[in-house]
């Protein structure tokens, strides 16, 4: 009977361990983003990824001389997004969007994360 206890309590023990590691294992954007600096685009939406554990949405946008960057934008978690009103069809490609945020911190890429979205007239994107 006392071997059974023990047993039990260092299962309970074990599944508070690894349930606990996949909550903490999760990034944080300062390693990959640089919280110091702000970035902005405006362009046109090519897609809109809703998914976990993260969403993306890409966008066109011109520069001068005539050259397009293509943005990559992390957004939270699907299923966080929809628990305030977000969903699949929220943006839409072909959408005219602003997006500020924190730029990627590695070299020669365009992704940026924490980005306010608007609309070119100023408007919040809202779900």
């Amino acid at each position: 009977m006392k071997a059974l206890f023990w047993t039990m309590a260092a299962a309970v023990v074990m599944a508070i361990v690894i349930t606990g590691m996949s909550v903490s294992a999760h990034h944080a954007s300062g390693p990959f983003y640089d919280s110091e600096k702000r970035v902005e685009a405006v362009g046109t939406v090519t897609s809109f990824v809703f998914r976990n554990p993260h969403s993306f949405l890409y966008v066109d946008a011109p520069v001068d001389g005539g050259e397009t960057i293509k943005w990559e934008i992390e957004m939270g978690a699907s299923v966080m997004m929809s628990r305030r009103g977000w969903t699949p069809e929220t943006i839409k490609a072909g959408d005219e969007i602003k997006v500020v945020g924190q730029p990627s911190r590695a070299p020669g890429t365009f992704g940026m994360c924490c980005a306010e979205l608007t609309k070119t007239d100023g408007s919040p994107i809202r779900p």
